[in-house]
């Protein structure tokens, strides 16, 4: 069973924390990409929408955090309370190599199973294993800007519609079931947007999936 939020909040997302947030406390969460315990240190790359940030457990810091620390695993879901510090070891190949996240508390959400694939773009698997695992598969950086891309494009189209007075309204999903079971017929839930004027009744539908 994962722990709690309670009263704690997200500040900031991974992938957007840089160099103007040193010595900042934040608190951030996602899924645990990578896990490497050096001993004295644990290091941790967490995994959000927008990117990665390495976040590093130290025992001098935070003890408890520092022994649940050594209990992750990949797909972990966390959420991690530190001070942003510049990183000894510079990584240019993301945007956030310029610093690191010194935990002070960590909260596991929730646990995972080691998952059956790679969450990484360009992902070499037989797509019968990604649509049977399509929850992990949609978290793959590739996938995901596709959503953004399909999420631009349709607040695109509603803005304009929007201001040429367009009125928006969803449709019920309508179903009928065969007596035999066999079959299911349904109308998919569809937006419709409808413009009134004095001279004429336009509209369009855009689909909702």
């Amino acid at each position: 069973m994962g722990e709690m939020l309670g009263q704690s909040r997200r500040t900031h997302m991974n992938g957007l924390v840089n160099e103007n947030l040193i010595g900042q406390e934040i608190t951030v969460t996602g899924w645990v990409a990578k896990r490497r315990n050096l001993g004295s240190l644990i290091f941790c790359d967490l995994r959000d929408r927008e990117g990665i940030l390495q976040v590093v457990f130290r025992e001098e810091s935070s003890k408890e955090a520092y022994e649940k620390a050594d209990r992750l695993r990949g797909e972990f879901c966390i959420m991690v309370t530190g001070t942003v510090k510049r990183r000894e070891s510079v990584n240019d190949s993301i945007p956030t190599g310029q610093v690191e996240l010194i935990a002070k508390s960590l909260k596991i959400l929730s646990e995972s199973e080691t998952p059956p694939i790679y969450i990484k773009e360009n992902l070499d698997a037989a797509e019968n294993i990604r649509m049977k695992y399509r929850y992990l598969d949609l978290r793959r950086p590739d996938m995901l800007n596709i959503f953004k891309i399909r999420s631009k494009a349709y607040m695109s189209i509603r803005n304009f519609l929007d201001n040429e007075g367009f009125i928006e309204v969803e449709t019920p999903i309508l179903n009928k079931s065969t007596p035999e079971g066999a079959r299911d017929y349904l109308v998919p839930q569809g937006t419709i947007l409808e413009a009134f004027t004095p001279c004429h009744r336009v509209h369009s539908c855009l689909s909702s999936f």
